[in-house]
């Protein structure tokens, strides 16, 4: 069925005997109320992006219900059997606290082992890191973890993760979506097989622990005098953070607790989302009444933390997602190179509407720094194709994701935890603060300073009118930004890189195609425009740069860069 069939007969299909009684009463409501929900539900095929399969739950070919992730699992439970004909096959499975995530994982366990397929099925919810751990840890051949991250309660979402514990990259997801839509609704195998399930919970989550703890930590320094506020904001790290930061003698950590009762409906934030401000306010008044040094929140599957520390002023400031993961590598190169554990051969990974400031820290201590398109699936493939050769350290991208060592494959907010706590508790045992040593590692690499511009546009016509402004973006490139001219138009669609003062294009086939423009001015602004492969937004991400030599420097050239990223704004009529 291609996109192009009417909507109405798409929806039609739906009250065939194929589905259910409870799904074709649904569907005739829509049609009988002639909804301008059903345009929407059926106008097109959920689609994989950066974060796999994610959407609004529902009735339709547009939702995520039991036919769209049956179909998906069918599709993968085909390509399994393909890649690994003639061995015992298992794939973990884990959920996180959303609506229907429960019942989702017991639909997506019974079309696996009704294909004859083990599965190791978590009791409960867990984070998204845990998942991609178990993986590796229990030798699956596959890991899927039903989650829509940070998204609205009304969503939810589907990804795959391949035997190597990351998300799946080419060749496989290319492979597994044909196997996806080749998968008709009418043959997928919901009649599971409870004997080839293995359910997994608490012993694992202490083998993940001890795993974070290992690959995280590196020294002992005053662990029993830092002030540490941590919320899960309603998601899964419930059940892993706490246990991690009491097990590494971490001992004041206060808990919001409203805040760590799971709940898919988020009942104390607008969006449980660690990268806005008002999803930590309740940590933050807990910061303010227990003297907080640091206060640290987790999105709802847990694979991504916010992070707020005392700055200059001594006020709780919530730091970028740049931030965070500079302070984390810098500190941790700085163990390994006080180790003596480098020797050229390692790297970091990063993503390329990451911060550029990851290259310098990176060469300030001898190592490489490889980039990738957005998302940890490429920082996965990274240490995938690199492993034997290449060591890798960690990594990290600007949306508040950060990964400490290989033991886990995907962004993990317990191990980065740990490491942030342990800077944290450094830094107050020396007479200083996470926020000063910010500012000494700008001093020493250059400062940085990032901004981020989302523009949302919902439904199908948002879709085309982002289209449209990406169309027009790589048409029509800014000559100027801020005050400086453009030297360099990145577009990773073409795969080109074009010099504007050489008047020459160069070949860029060393990443893999996207529908992403980067901007470079001449005295080193950086502009990314990018559509969101999860949510329906377009996104423009900002880096400005100079350099400090003190921290009355910085603080007279921050409220200028804050300037300058309001000027790209206008510049790009944002």
């Amino acid at each position: 069925m291609s996109d192009t069939t009417p909507t109405l007969d798409k929806a039609k299909l739906w009250l065939s005997e194929t589905f259910d009684e409870e799904t074709r009463k649904k569907v005739q409501t829509l049609i009988d109320s002639e909804s301008p929900d059903l345009e929407d539900s059926f106008y097109r095929e959920l689609e994989f992006g950066t974060g796999g399969m994610r959407g609004i739950m529902g009735v339709g070919t547009n939702r995520l219900n039991k036919y769209t992730l049956g179909q998906a699992t069918q599709g993968l439970a085909n390509y399994l059997h393909q890649q690994f004909s003639g061995e015992e096959i298992k794939v973990a499975i884990a959920y996180d606290v959303r609506h229907n995530s429960k019942e989702f994982g017991k639909v997506v366990a019974d079309v696996l082992t009704a294909n004859g397929i083990k599965v190791l099925l978590f009791k409960d919810h867990r984070p998204t890191p845990e998942l991609s751990f178990t993986v590796r840890d229990k030798k699956c051949n596959a890991g899927i973890v039903l989650t829509a991250s940070h998204n609205p309660p009304e969503y939810n979402g589907y990804k795959v993760y391949w035997n190597d514990g990351a998300q799946i990259v080419p060749p496989d997801d290319e492979n597994i979506i044909r196997e996806v839509y080749a998968t008709k609704f009418e043959n997928i195998k919901f009649d599971g097989n409870d004997d080839l399930i293995e359910w997994i919970g608490e012993d694992q989550d202490d083998v993940y622990v001890d795993a974070c703890m290992e690959n995280s930590l590196y020294q002992n320094v005053g662990r029993d005098n830092l002030n540490i506020v941590f919320t899960s904001i309603h998601g899964t790290t419930y059940t892993t953070v706490p246990k991690a930061l009491k097990k590494a003698g971490f001992t004041k950590v206060d808990l919001v607790q409203e805040q760590m009762i799971p709940s898919g409906n988020f009942p104390t934030v607008a969006s449980p989302n660690p990268e806005e401000p008002a999803a930590l306010s309740m940590a933050m008044d807990l910061a303010e009444i227990t003297n907080a040094d640091i206060l640290i929140g987790t999105d709802p599957d847990g694979d991504r933390l916010g992070i707020a520390v005392r700055n200059l002023e001594g006020e709780i400031q919530l730091l970028n997602g740049n931030q965070c993961n500079t302070i984390l590598t810098y500190y941790i190169l700085d163990q390994w190179k006080k180790a003596g554990k480098i020797t050229g051969k390692e790297f970091i990974g990063s993503t390329i509407v990451t911060s550029d400031i990851f290259f310098d820290v990176a060469e300030k201590f001898g190592v490489d720094c490889k980039v990738g398109l957005t998302g940890f699936k490429w920082i996965g493939k990274m240490i995938r194709d690199f492993e034997g050769q290449e060591k890798f350290i960690c990594g990290g991208e600007e949306s508040f994701g950060f990964m400490t060592g290989d033991f886990v494959r995907d962004k993990d907010s317990c191990g980065s935890i740990l490491t942030a706590c342990e800077i944290a508790a450094w830094c107050k045992a020396n007479g200083t603060t996470v926020y000063q040593y910010m500012i000494d590692i700008y001093k020493e690499v250059g400062f940085y300073y990032e901004g981020l511009i989302n523009v949302v546009r919902k439904g199908r016509s948002g879709a085309e009118e982002i289209q449209e402004m990406m169309k027009n973006f790589r048409e029509n490139p800014p000559k100027e930004i801020a005050g400086s001219p453009v030297e360099e138009v990145k577009d990773f669609k073409e795969q080109t890189c074009f010099v504007v003062s050489k008047n020459e294009k160069k070949v860029m086939d060393d990443i893999p195609k996207s529908n992403v423009l980067i901007y470079y001015t001449q005295d080193g602004t950086k502009v990314c425009v990018r559509p969101s492969g999860t949510e329906p937004k377009i996104k423009f991400y900002v880096s400005v740069k100079d350099s400090i030599t003190s921290e009355q420097d910085f603080v007279e050239k921050l409220p200028k860069l804050e300037e300058k990223i309001n000027k790209v704004k206008q510049d790009l009529n944002l």
